[in-house]
C-alpha cells in the first residue's frame, strides 16, 4: 500500500471512530419535526390599526417578538416564518398544551399601571340551593342577590357613560367582572426592564417586575400620589389586580399578584419580558398533529429505509462480489455520517427528511457503480488492477461531482424557498450528498487499496463486452 493510500485509510478510520462516538447512543439525540413528534401548527393573520398600521417593519417586529416569546417558552426547533405580506406560520413540535401556546402567542401583553377613579367592587357569589332549608328561602335570597347585582350593573353603566364622555377615562373589568373607571397610565410596559416569576408569603405564584430608571422614577411618583388609594395593574386593558398603595415605593420594583397558576405566571412573565406585539394578530388556523401519527410515520419510514438498504446491499454484493463488499461498507459509513451530520448540525428530522435519507442510499451507491464501471473499462483495455482503480476513480470523479453538485444546488433552493418539512428534506438530502460523495470517493478507494495490499480483490480483464469479474 502506498503512503498516500495509508494516510487515506487512517483518515477513514478516524472519521468513522469519531462519528461512532458522536452518534451513539442515537435515541433522543436527533430532533424530530412537527410531522414526526406531533405538536401545533398555527397560522396567524396580522391586523393593522390606525394607530399601528401594517407595514413590512411591523410584521418583522412581530416575528421578532413571537420568536423571543417562544424561545423563552422552551419549544425545541420552532418554525416561525412569514407567509405573504401579513401572515405568520408558527410550527411548535412537541407542544403538549396548544391552548397555552396560543395564549402565549396571541396576547398583546400591553402592561399599564393606571389611576383608579372608582370601581364597582366584586359581585358576591349567588346563593346555592343546598344552603337553604326551603325553596322559599332560596328564592328570597336569589332575589336579594339579583337586586345587588343590578346595583353593580347600574354602577358599571354609569362608569361607561363617564368614559364615553371623557377621552382620558376608560372602562375596564377584572376577571371577576368588577368594573373600574381608569384614568391616566402612570407606567407602561416600555419602561419595564425585567419580569420574573416568584412566590409570595403564602406560596402563591406572582410576577415580580423591575422597571428601568425612567420607569422607576414614574412608579415612584405614582405611588407617592396614591398612598391609601388603589392603582390598577392592567394587561391588555384587563385589570389583573388593583392593590391599595400603603406607602411610597421607590427603587423600581413591583409585583403582580392574582389568581395565577405557576404556568400562567410564567407565561405572563415571558410575554412581559418579550414585549408587546407591534400589531394585533388573529388566529386563522390551529391544527394539532398527534404523536400517534408521528410514531406511525417514524415506524413506516424506518421500515422503508431498512428494506431499501437491505435490497441495495444484496444487489451490490451479488453484482460486484468483493467490490460490492467495499461499496456496502462505504454505504454503512455514509449512513453513519448522515446521522452524525443531523446531530452535529442540530437539524430537524421530518417525514420528507426520512425520504431524503432513503434517496441518499441510492445516490451513495450510484457513485460506486460509476467508479466500478470505469474500472471495468480500464481492465478491459489491458491495465493492471492497481492502474485500473486509479484511472477508474479519476475518470468517474468528474461525473460524480457534477451529478451531486447539481442536486446540492437544488437542495439549497428547496431550503431557501421551502417551509417546515420541505426544509427538513433539503437539509437531510444535503447532508446525504456530502456523506455519499465522501464514502464513494474516499472510503471505497481506501478499502479497495486495502484489499489489494492484502492480495484480495484482484481484478481480471473481462471479456470484450462483459463486466469485470472479481475473485
Amino acid at each position: 500500500m502506498l503512503k498516500k493510500d495509508r494516510w487515506r485509510l487512517i483518515l477513514v478510520v478516524v472519521v468513522v471512530v469519531a462519528a461512532l462516538l458522536f452518534v451513539f447512543p442515537v435515541r433522543g439525540r436527533i430532533r424530530l419535526g412537527l410531522d414526526l413528534k406531533g405538536g401545533a401548527h398555527i397560522l396567524l393573520q396580522a391586523r393593522g390599526t390606525a394607530e399601528n398600521p401594517l407595514t413590512d417593519d411591523s410584521v418583522e417586529r412581530l416575528l421578532a417578538v413571537l420568536r423571543n416569546r417562544i424561545d423563552q417558552y422552551g419549544v425545541t426547533e420552532p418554525v416561525i416564518q412569514r407567509e405573504g405580506k401579513d401572515r405568520v406560520i408558527v410550527d411548535l413540535p412537541g407542544v403538549a398544551d396548544p391552548e397555552a401556546a396560543l395564549e402565549l402567542i396571541g396576547k398583546t401583553a400591553l402592561l399599564e399601571f393606571r389611576h383608579v377613579y372608582e370601581s364597582t367592587g366584586t359581585v358576591p357569589p349567588g346563593p346555592q340551593r343546598p344552603n337553604y332549608d326551603s325553596e322559599e328561602e332560596f328564592l328570597e335570597a336569589q332575589a336579594r342577590w339579583e337586586a345587588v347585582r343590578g346595583q353593580f350593573d347600574r354602577a358599571a353603566d354609569e362608569m361607561r357613560l363617564k368614559a364615553e364622555k371623557d377621552p382620558d377615562k376608560v372602562l375596564a373589568r377584572s376577571e371577576e367582572r368588577e368594573a373600574y373607571l381608569l384614568g391616566q397610565a402612570y407606567v407602561g410596559g416600555k419602561d419595564l426592564e425585567d419580569a420574573r416569576t416568584s412566590f409570595d408569603n403564602l406560596g402563591r405564584p406572582v410576577v415580580t417586575l423591575k422597571f428601568s430608571s425612567q420607569g422607576a422614577k414614574l412608579f415612584d411618583e405614582a405611588t407617592a400620589a396614591n398612598v391609601g388609594r388603589p392603582i390598577a395593574i392592567c394587561l391588555d386593558n384587563k385589570v389583573i389586580s388593583a392593590p391599595v398603595v400603603q406607602e411610597r415605593i421607590s427603587g423600581g420594583n413591583a409585583q403582580i399578584s392574582g389568581r395565577f397558576s405557576t404556568a400562567e405566571a410564567q407565561r405572563l412573565a415571558i410575554m412581559l419580558r418579550a414585549g408587546a406585539l407591534p400589531v394585533a394578530v388573529e388566529i386563522l388556523e390551529n391544527r394539532s398533529v398527534g404523536p400517534t401519527l408521528g410514531s406511525d410515520s417514524i415506524n413506516s419510514g424506518i421500515r422503508a429505509g431498512l428494506i431499501g438498504a437491505v435490497l441495495v446491499l444484496i444487489f451490490m454484493f451479488l453484482y460486484y462480489r468483493t467490490l460490492g463488499l467495499a461499496a456496502n461498507a462505504a454505504l454503512v459509513v455514509c449512513m453513519l455520517l448522515v446521522f452524525a451530520g443531523l446531530i452535529g448540525f442540530r437539524a430537524t428530522l421530518t417525514l420528507p427528511g426520512i425520504a431524503g435519507i432513503i434517496l441518499t442510499l441510492g445516490m451513495a451507491v450510484d457513485g460506486n457503480i460509476l467508479i466500478y464501471e470505469r474500472m471495468k473499462e480500464e481492465i478491459a483495455g489491458g491495465k493492471t488492477p492497481q492502474a485500473a482503480v486509479e484511472s477508474g476513480f479519476r475518470k468517474a470523479l468528474t461525473t460524480i461531482l457534477d451529478a451531486n453538485i447539481t442536486t446540492l444546488i437544488a437542495a439549497a433552493v428547496l431550503f431557501y424557498f421551502g417551509t417546515g418539512p420541505v426544509r427538513g428534506f433539503a437539509v437531510t438530502l444535503s447532508i446525504g450528498i456530502v456523506a455519499g460523495v465522501f464514502s464513494a470517493v474516499v472510503v471505497t478507494r481506501a478499502l479497495l487499496h486495502l484489499f489489494q495490499s492484502r492480495g484480495r480483490g484482484k481484478m481480471e480483464a473481462a471479456p470484450s463486452g462483459a463486466r469485470g469479474k472479481r475473485r
